[in-house]
Formats: structure tokens, sequence, C-alpha cells
């Protein structure tokens, strides 16, 4: 296993990408556990015909979760997530592939904390969703 190191991290480097294209179950399974019943998110003909959104709108805090899944998936065991925050600046839409990643933003070499930029793009490269973490690695390894 290749334990991250903080002697090894460089402001730049890129987390792992995930892409994701979300379909009707998925978004409807999600708005449902959160209780959220917002017909945007899963009603076709209300969606379009009285909100006039081009398709089923993809719920923001899924696409925050996508976040925290790229912070852990670069993480991994060798820190914590310390704070997390992000935006929702435009609207994503069920058919849209959906590209979370991020980057070291700053390192902090003293404590071990390390900001990330984060972000959700969709397939024209627009930022859908900014975002920041701060972690802290175990060990100064």
């Amino acid at each position: 296993m290749n334990a991250l190191q903080l002697a090894h991290v460089e402001t730049g480097r890129a987390l792992p990408e995930a892409s994701h294209t979300p379909d009707e179950v998925q978004l409807f399974l999600y708005n449902a556990a959160l209780w959220n019943a917002h017909r945007i998110h899963f009603d076709q003909a209300y969606t379009t015909a009285v909100e006039g959104y081009p398709a089923l709108v993809i719920a923001g805090p899924l696409m925050g979760d996508w976040l925290v899944q790229r912070v852990e998936a670069w993480l991994g065991d060798a820190g914590r997530l310390v704070s997390f925050e992000y935006s929702n600046r435009l609207a994503a839409y069920l058919g849209e592939t959906l590209t979370a990643g991020g980057e070291v933003a700053s390192i902090d070499r003293d404590t071990g904390r390390v900001v990330l930029t984060l972000w959700v793009r969709n397939d024209k490269g627009e930022n859908l969703t900014p975002g920041t973490a701060l972690v802290e690695l175990f060990s100064a390894g």
C-alpha cells in the first residue's frame, strides 16, 4: 500500500478524478434518502414544463458528496478531513457527465495541514461546484 506522506505532497498535485453520470434511479433514491421532495429531481414533466429546466436537476448535495469522496480517495488512511465547504454555482442536469476532482492548494509542513481546491465540472469544463477542504496528515513521514 502506498500511503500518502506529507514529505511527498506538492502544491498543484492533482487528486484522483471521478466521472459521474447519474440516472433517474440514483437521483430519485439520493433525494429520497435526504427527504428532498422537490419535484425538479424526479418529475420530468414538472421540471421542464413548470420550472423550465431542460432536464431533471442533479441535487447539489450529491455533488458535494462527490467532492468529499475525492478527498477521501486521495487521503486514504493517511489523515483526516478537518473542514470542508462547497457552493453550487451552476445547475447540472440528468444526462450530463460530471467530473469531480481537485488539487493541492497549500501545505503547512509544520502542522501537517493541507488545503485542497475542489471542483465538479461538466463536459463544457464549467466549474459547477467549487469547494475547499482542509485535511491533516497523521505523520510527517
